[in-house]
């Protein structure tokens, strides 16, 4: 696997395109862009690996006290982790900050070697 980090801009994207963009560049599993993964639930994966059963949550405002930092919106992605995980889906979830210095793209690339290493073993 290339182990170079992408240097990729952060002011003109969403930060779930900007992951993506990441995992592009890193030539790993690309992952669905704003997936429901549970039928009659308004909520959806910021990205999604539906088959892997992956779901992959990007936090924005984690500096300013945006939607992900106030109690009704943390409530929110509690629950909606929960009733992920309850469904059998891995739920990661990332910072703003993680997406734009790298360490996300760097976890989801462990993530992904530890599935292929699995799935040769």
């Amino acid at each position: 696997m290339n182990l170079r980090r992408p240097n990729i801009s952060a002011n003109k994207t969403d930060l779930a395109d900007l992951l993506a963009q990441h995992l592009s560049a890193m030539r790993l599993p690309r992952g669905v862009r704003e997936y429901v993964a549970l039928e009659g639930r308004k909520f959806r994966c910021d990205l999604a690996w539906p088959l892997l059963k992956i779901c992959c949550e990007v936090d924005g405002g984690d500096r300013s006290f945006g939607r992900h930092a106030r109690a009704v919106g943390m409530a929110a992605d509690c629950e909606k982790a929960n009733l992920l995980t309850l469904a059998g889906w891995r739920v990661f979830r990332f910072s703003g900050t993680m997406v734009k210095n790298g360490q996300a793209i760097a976890f989801l690339e462990r993530v992904f070697r530890c599935l292929e290493e699995r799935t040769t073993a």
